[in-house]
């Protein structure tokens, strides 16, 4: 069966610049296996498919898929998904205003002439990693504790353990091992800067590292970490995929309620039709 499909580029600051993500927009009557077989072979980050809502309050619904398994939530391929579903004549109960259904129940979304964002969910879990998980991930990555200023975990879904390093530099310089587990590492940038700071994400895939380009859930986490602790202040944009050729940029703001949003632009890339 010919159903639509669309390719985009998420957090992107130009053409090619930010993490591309597949989306199928008649996801009805596909089976779990049958998703994951195509997500296993377009081989981005993440493939989403596009399902009429379960609840009322539900604009759409989205299933997200690695190469590897299915995820709860994920930033990149929330706002790709919105943006897609939009595109493609969706039309919302509210206007400039969206509600997306997924595996860790309904994301609010922000339509805007400022670009789509997110409403960050609220962290699963947060506080102190155990030591024996955080030698092993400091080790995976090349460096020491003392070049670690701050680890925690930052939880919203897809299990990120953060790590603050002194600077935007040492992150760029890392070169790391096989990670144990899904890692982000952040570093400020000096005051005044384009950017606040500089992110990589690191996940371990069939027994080697991969390096999201840019990662939605994983900037929504480490902005409620660090705005808590003050060492960033909101709004701000923050910058990642320079160690890889790209150059996403992440707008992070704040509600009334000092509630997180997260957003940027989405480009179309490919459009056509998937034999699925």
């Amino acid at each position: 069966m010919l159903r639509r499909f669309t390719q985009v580029d998420v957090f992107a600051s130009g053409p090619y610049t930010g993490n591309p993500l597949a989306v199928v927009l008649d996801g009805e009557g596909l089976s779990t296996e049958e998703m994951q077989r195509f997500a296993r072979w377009t081989n981005l980050s993440e493939t989403t498919f596009l399902l009429p809502p379960t609840t009322p309050q539900a604009d759409y619904r989205v299933r997200i898929f690695t190469p590897d398994a299915e995820l709860p939530f994920a930033g990149h391929p929330t706002l790709g998904s919105c943006h897609a579903w939009l595109e493609a004549g969706g039309e919302p109960r509210e206007k400039d205003e969206l509600v997306q259904e997924c595996g860790v129940g309904l994301v609010r979304l922000s339509a805007t002439g400022g670009g789509l964002s997110f409403q960050a969910p609220p962290l699963l879990r947060s506080g102190p990693v155990d030591d024996e998980l955080l030698d092993r991930i400091i080790a995976s990555l090349g460096i020491t504790r003392d070049d670690v200023v701050a680890a925690e975990w930052a939880d919203n879904g897809p299990g990120w353990v953060g790590l603050l390093l002194a600077d935007a530099e040492a992150v760029l310089a890392l070169r790391p091992g096989t990670v144990p587990h899904d890692v982000g590492v952040v570093g400020l940038y000096p005051e005044g800067a384009p950017c606040a700071y500089e992110v990589r994400a690191f996940f371990p895939s069939q027994g080697a590292t991969v390096e999201d380009p840019v990662t939605g859930s994983l900037n929504g986490s480490l902005a409620q970490w660090l705005l808590r602790t003050g060492r960033v202040k909101a709004p701000y944009v923050a910058a990642q995929g320079t160690a890889i050729g790209r150059a996403g940029r992440i707008r992070i703001t704040t509600g009334p309620e000092e509630d997180v949003w997260v957003g940027g632009d989405v480009i179309t890339s490919i459009t056509g039709q998937v034999e699925l």
